[in-house]
């Protein structure tokens, strides 16, 4: 397992179109072991897609547990080739990414959703989500599309902000 560098925007391969993933192999296993280490060192983090590591395939982990926010929620997901099978509702809420470490925004998002996706075994599953995790659900599954945040803002100069307190990752000191 390794902690993978992060793509930051405005990196081109953030903006690709991931590919579906034809089997569960060794390779993708690793990629998911990669990820979960990646998404647990990062502070504060409830989400990562594997673009976001260079890796143009259709898979998202999140884990909304993570956040006080996140009221009912499923825990760690690893979702392999997910798809929005239903969506209702919408909520504007505020949002960032490890990719615009820098950057928060108010994104509109629906507040509920049904979602199919493989799980790391290869097996379809489905399950509905709603408010704080259907919000990182959706966050995450739009990299797959090679869209960030910053595509889904109303306006980038009332909507998108600063973060007050951001420490580049080479100012930060080192993990044990």
């Amino acid at each position: 397992m390794a902690i993978l560098p992060i793509l930051l925007y405005p990196d081109e391969r953030l903006k690709q179109i991931s590919a579906p993933i034809e089997a569960i192999d060794d390779a993708v296993k690793s990629l998911i072991d990669d990820l979960l280490e990646t998404l647990y060192e990062s502070p504060g983090c409830v989400g990562i897609a594997a673009p976001q590591v260079g890796a143009l395939q259709r898979m998202v982990i999140v884990d909304a547990s993570r956040n006080a926010k996140a009221g009912s929620n499923h825990g760690r997901m690893i979702l392999i080739n997910p798809e929005v099978l239903f969506s209702e509702g919408e909520v504007m809420a505020r949002e960032g990414c490890l990719s615009l470490p820098h950057l928060t925004a108010n994104v509109k998002r629906a507040q509920h959703i049904k979602v199919r996706a493989q799980n790391e075994h290869g097996e379809w599953w489905e399950f509905e989500s709603s408010d704080f995790e259907a919000r990182v659900v959706l966050h995450e599954m739009d990299h797959l599309d090679g869209l960030l945040f910053l595509d889904r803002v109303a306006s980038l100069k009332t909507d998108v902000f600063r973060r007050k307190r951001y420490t580049p990752p080479e100012q930060q000191p080192a993990r044990s």
